[in-house]
């Protein structure tokens, strides 16, 4: 048996447009079921809403999002970042070029005081990642 610790993202909407865009980057499958689907929409405008998705991207990534429905509330800042490293820098970079689209760049993907290749971004859906690529500055 193993453990795994992986990212749940909360939007208040939005969950299938952010899922839908981490599938164009991290590839993989990705399965949405809704509240309606489930038999869980107290309000009927929930019915659409992602009770939850899941993305098995390449490489073993992971992530997972859903809506909030009615009534619960979502937090309006969170302290969490997502960080992507490795040694894979074409993989690697790929994900950062992807995650760029529409981003707001903290720190462009250049080559780091440590001696790495390090970005950090914030997406169009204001989930903050930081990417290190390991030994590859030339």
């Amino acid at each position: 048996m193993s453990v795994r610790l992986n990212p749940y993202l909360g939007f208040r909407s939005g969950a299938r447009e952010a899922l839908d865009f981490y599938h164009s980057v991290f590839h993989g499958e990705l399965t949405i079921g809704t509240f309606g689907e489930a038999g869980m929409s107290q309000d009927p405008a929930d019915a659409d809403k992602v009770m939850h998705g899941q993305l098995e991207g390449e490489n073993g990534l992971l992530l997972m999002a859903s809506d909030a429905p009615t009534g619960m509330e979502t937090p309006s800042e969170s302290a969490i970042s997502l960080s992507l490293s490795g040694d894979d820098h074409e993989a690697l970079t790929h994900y950062w070029n992807g995650l760029a689209q529409g981003a707001s760049i903290i720190e462009p993907l250049t080559t780091a005081p440590w001696g790495d290749t390090f970005g950090m971004l914030t997406d169009r859906f204001r989930v903050t990642w930081l990417v290190n690529i390991t030994g590859a500055a030339s």
